[in-house]
């Protein structure tokens, strides 16, 4: 199909627009038009994706449904997939539909709620098909603007403080990102995504303000891109944006962010970091390795203190992005699938437990761990349902998170082994807190008279949380399903990483 990527990324814009100009909002039956329009247009944009799927070939390394034109003032409009951009475009298609439907409860400008996440998916779906690193950016930094209304407008008491700290974090920390395009334009002269995977930035040692910078030009383009994409992640210690935006964000706001804005910079450091920046990336590789093992350990710790159900679950987000980056940075194939495995896997782990959260909030309008106790014998499905996702985000084997972490280990495993053995303390620490959320909320005396008279899940929430059910499954028992997309993208990658180290160090032994 031709124009399949820019037919699957501006169908939810356009849905948006025909929602903010010819349906009216308001009254009840508008709402309830509204949340249906919006439903019906996720899902055909989740449907036309299906194609992309089906067309997609994996053995071809190459960047496939490549379009191509100029834009506004001579822009370069380029948007393509690869193996490990094609996943995550599936991820956002596949999880917006059930946000919709997460976000049916609410009664505010329902008709504006609506068209902000239809903004949001357009964009979020241009961050990881833009093939031009101008229009990359763009995308990357509009995503910033309706999750900043969602957190602000529908979001909870304290929504001013966590909106401004997410923005403000995430914004400042693509500043420098901006510089570090500006300057590979001015050293490449071109924005095409693939031309600069290919480039050799100068690796030689520069001065900086009297001192020496190993790496020269790599490093310092590496660190003006980590700046960016270690907020996003996030990493410690530059995370801690992520709890009070979750605590604050509605459910569907905190779906949408765990489950796909987080993965934005991860996706960032192996689109860019590694192909265009290979000395700069050996050089830091095991400094970010140690940020990562602390954010694993740290995060556990903080999470097995929280009283708020929701925080606790946003700090361990924290500790399993620190597999990400971890994997990335081992930068070999195992650590690399793993990675990649690991934030697909997290998108419907996470999604799960931010929507669990979320309905027992519509029923008692609490987060607070201590409000309730024997939840089993009045919501037994939802026991069973929140169980089962405990026991994924643990990474019980048999679930998605259990491949994705034990890949990231392996792969740490053979860059630095004590680096990987401190990292296994975070699966551990994952099972304790986890845990322990678990026994507090649902076994034990129901000494509460308000849990008494609570209702189990409707039909509702239980067709919200079946496909992740599914997904976490399939994945974690079926995972060349996932492997054998992704694997020969990221068994190129990792060869042309390789060999640019090794043309780099001949230069180096030249000169």
């Amino acid at each position: 199909m031709q124009n399949l990527l820019s037919i699957i990324t501006f169908i939810p814009v356009l849905a948006a627009i025909i929602l903010a100009i010819v349906m009216r909002g308001g009254t009840e039956a508008a709402d309830r038009n509204a949340k249906w329009f919006a439903l019906t247009a996720t899902s055909v944009t989740f449907l036309v994706s299906l194609f992309l799927l089906a067309g997609y070939n994996p053995n071809n390394t190459d960047f496939q449904f490549v379009e191509q034109t100029k834009w506004i003032l001579g822009m370069n409009y380029k948007v393509g997939v690869d193996g490990i951009s094609l996943i995550f475009v599936m991820l956002i298609t596949f999880l917006m539909p059930i946000t919709i439907c997460s976000a049916w409860t609410n009664e505010k400008r329902v008709k504006e709620y609506m068209i902000a996440f239809l903004v949001l998916e357009t964009f979020m779906i241009g961050v990881f098909t833009a093939l031009d690193i101008v229009l990359f950016y763009l995308f990357f930094e509009a995503s910033l603007i309706p999750m900043f209304l969602i957190i602000g407008v529908w979001g909870g008491r304290q929504r001013v403080y966590a909106t401004f700290k997410f923005f403000l974090y995430t914004f400042l920390g693509s500043v420098l990102m901006l510089v570090g395009i500006a300057w590979m334009f001015a050293i490449a002269g071109t924005t095409d995504i693939p031309t600069l995977m290919e480039y050799d930035f100068p690796s030689m040692p520069v001065d900086v303000l009297g001192f020496s910078i190993p790496g020269g030009v790599q490093t310092l383009l590496f660190l003006a891109f980590f700046a960016s994409f270690s907020v996003k992640t996030p990493m410690w210690p530059v995370h801690t944006w992520l709890p009070d935006a979750h605590v604050q964000a509605p459910t569907a706001g905190s779906v949408d962010l765990a489950a796909i804005l987080l993965k934005m910079g991860g996706y960032g450091f192996l689109r860019f970091s590694l192909p265009m920046f290979p000395v700069g990336t050996e050089l830091l590789a095991d400094f970010i390795m140690w940020l990562s093992v602390i954010a694993i350990i740290y995060a556990s710790l903080v999470a097995l203190v929280q009283t708020d159900m929701k925080k606790l679950i946003a700090y361990s987000s924290v500790a399993h992005m620190g597999f990400v980056t971890l994997g990335i940075f081992s930068v070999n194939k195992q650590g690399i699938d793993g990675a990649v495995y690991t934030m697909l896997s997290h998108g419907f782990v996470s999604s799960a437990l931010f929507l669990s959260v979320g309905f027992i909030y519509d029923r008692l309008h609490t987060r607070e761990i201590a409000a309730f106790g024997g939840l089993v014998k009045r919501m037994p499905v939802y026991a069973m349902l929140f169980m089962f996702f405990t026991m994924a985000n643990v990474g019980l084997p048999g679930t998605s998170s259990f491949v994705g972490e034990f890949l990231s280990l392996a792969g740490a495993f053979q860059a630095n082994r004590l680096l990987a053995v401190l990292a296994t303390t975070g699966v551990i620490l994952s099972a304790c807190y986890g845990l322990w959320l678990y026994r507090r909320m649902f076994f034990g005396p129901m000494l509460k008279e308000s849990l008494k008279a609570v209702v189990d899940l409707d039909l509702r929430e239980k067709a919200m949380l079946a496909p992740l059910v599914i997904m976490t499954l399939l994945l974690g028992v079926y995972p060349s399903l996932l492997t054998d997309i992704i694997g020969p993208t990221v068994a190129n990658l990792v060869e042309n990483y390789h060999a640019s180290l090794a043309a780099a160090g001949a230069v180096a032994v030249a000169h």
